[in-house]
């Protein structure tokens, strides 16, 4: 199993600490995936142009293949101003309409304050839905207070993303043995 942790914005801390601690979950309850970390504050990223994902170059090229071949990736996410961050909307603009056929997408949201909830609603999933992915549906909110000294410090947000990786784990092998099971019913 492939796994991509894609911390999607290219300043702060937060979804950064939240994403080192979701991959170390990642890492020790399945030792045996492929976890690669996409940190978009680290790469130099090209703004789209309505060219194909393989036509790009450089750091740009990279992290859409690396997207492209992942088969379940783990985006978080900070909430500016009320919206996703315009680097993690760089990415999707980059990709194909059906750049997550065939993956799970799990979700965590760094944010300010517990109001800004529906951004994941009324924003990340629809992009998401309509790039094909199969979407863990509970996602992981989490709010400055959980935060202290560069650490998550609230319980139930370790709990919480723990689970997420579960979820999505299982999902991935749920989706993965339905479709084993429909390439079966042909003959050829």
């Amino acid at each position: 199993m492939k796994i991509v942790g894609l911390s999607g914005s290219n300043a702060g801390s937060k979804t950064r600490t939240a994403m080192d601690h979701t991959l170390q979950i990642a890492r020790k309850k399945y030792p045996d995936a492929e976890i690669t970390l996409i940190d978009l504050a680290e790469y130099e990223m090209t703004f789209s142009d309505g060219r194909n994902y393989t036509d790009y170059e450089g750091d740009t090229r990279t992290i859409t293949e690396i997207l492209m071949a992942a088969d379940a990736i783990l985006i978080g996410t900070p909430v500016f101003q009320a919206s996703i961050p315009a680097v993690l909307k760089n990415i999707f603009d980059l990709l194909p309409v059906n750049a997550f056929r065939d993956k799970v997408v799990g979700i965590f949201v760094t944010a300010g304050t517990a109001k800004h909830y529906l951004m994941v609603e009324m924003q990340l999933k629809p992009i998401l839905a309509y790039m094909k992915a199969h979407i863990v549906p509970a996602y992981v909110f989490i709010e400055e207070k959980d935060f202290q000294r560069k650490a998550i410090v609230n319980d139930d947000v370790l709990f919480r993303l723990e689970r997420l990786v579960e979820d999505t784990a299982l999902l991935v092998d749920a989706y993965a043995k339905i479709r084993q099971a429909k390439d079966a019913e042909y003959d050829f």
